[in-house]
């Protein structure tokens, strides 16, 4: 995992115990996980419209706020980069089309 990802892991760990006033992270925890939902969904639609707006920087920037969203939701549910990267990793070198049959067994 890179050391950007782990170390952002760690920061969000960090900020579940965290007073919900001193933490934009801490306070979205506190709002629970359909809180974490609405900002990964607004965060994936931003996302989408930079990419229609082909601003490669803006593509850049959203793409950043979805996977800090997404990492923070992962951190919410007990898990971390390193399981997505692990299933990633799972994949790599199956087809496409043959990971999706192999969802449906």
């Amino acid at each position: 995992m890179s050391d950007t990802l782990q170390k952002l892991a760690e920061v969000l760990e960090q900020r579940k115990s965290a007073d919900p006033e001193s933490s934009y992270v801490a306070k979205l925890y506190a709002k629970g996980l359909d809180a974490i939902l609405k900002k990964i969904g607004e965060e994936a639609t931003e996302t989408v419209m930079a990419a229609k707006d082909g601003d490669a920087e803006k593509i850049v920037y959203e793409t950043a706020d979805l996977w800090f969203h997404s990492l923070v939701l992962l951190a919410q549910q007990g898990l971390g980069p390193d399981d997505v990267l692990a299933e990633l990793d799972r994949r790599f070198g199956l087809s496409g089309l043959e990971e999706k049959a192999n969802r449906k067994q």
